[in-house]
């Protein structure tokens, strides 16, 4: 259904035909960490995030899983292979 109090015309999986059903019954404002991100939405009672109602839970295990200001590095390490293994497996295939 669709918000009408913070943001009102935009889906949200929390207003039920009893209003908003989140834990004090309105989105929270977004943190400092939050700043950049382009899910930022300008609501009534201030910036909140479109996606996610609470962005304090959001970043409270590492990075949070909406943000699109920031992205995650992967680190590829290098893989050591047995050349004697390497030479038997090729020449297995060869068979």
């Amino acid at each position: 259904m669709q918000c009408q109090t913070v943001l009102p015309g935009h889906e949200c999986v929390f207003w039920k035909k009893s209003g908003c059903t989140f834990e004090g019954n309105s989105c929270q404002n977004v943190i400092e960490m939050c700043e950049g991100c382009e899910r930022i939405a300008e609501g009534t009672i201030g910036p909140v995030c479109s996606v996610a109602p609470s962005p304090l839970q959001k970043w409270s295990h590492g990075l949070c899983n909406f943000a699109t200001h920031r992205k995650v590095e992967v680190k590829i390490e290098e893989i050591k292979v047995n050349p004697l293994k390497a030479s038997k497996k090729a020449a297995a295939k060869r068979k």
